[in-house]
């Protein structure tokens, strides 16, 4: 969390820090383009083992499972029917638009489903990772619709999807 993209990042997607983080950073911003978040069961998991089971009470909750028999918090909506068939139904609501927060097995069967990509890209490489899409999904053109590069290397592009 350091380099010039960070208050950029902040100020442009406030309503992606969790909980936990928002009062520490400053951060009091209404939401700029989410109003929903979507989570596979891996990555909710990921808060659960700090006691966050509510992560972004700024937005609509969506955790997906095929094996939770109940959400673990009462602010997050469990989905344990077809993914796509729900955020088709979701996506006809108004409102902002919906961030897949993670992970890669929820971003294969979402594919279809998914109009934008925002990725963020760092300076530096692992060993080993968490991978974008965890299966196989077709070959798909990508329209970059933006991009910045910062000083540290840091890049910041938005895809549009053409299915």
């Amino acid at each position: 969390m350091e380099g010039e993209h960070v208050a950029d990042l902040l100020s442009a997607f406030p309503e992606t820090i969790p909980v936990h983080l928002r009062g520490t950073l400053g951060i009091t911003a209404d939401n700029q383009h989410f109003d929903s978040v979507l989570m596979g069961r891996r990555t909710y998991e990921v808060g659960v083992k700090e006691g966050i089971t509510n992560p972004y009470p700024q937005m609509n909750q969506y955790l997906f499972s095929r094996t939770l028999p109940k959400s673990p918090d009462p602010a997050v909506e469990l989905v344990s029917s077809d993914p796509v068939s729900f955020v088709q139904e979701l996506k006809q609501k108004p409102g902002k638009d919906i961030w897949l927060c993670g992970g890669g097995d929820l971003a294969t069967v979402l594919f279809p489903a998914i109009d934008e990509m925002i990725l963020k890209v760092h300076p530096f490489l692992l060993v080993s990772g968490i991978p974008l899409f965890s299966g196989t999904i077709p070959l798909t053109s990508l329209e970059l619709t933006d991009s910045k590069i910062y000083k540290n290397g840091f890049i910041l592009l938005h895809y549009q999807v053409n299915h």
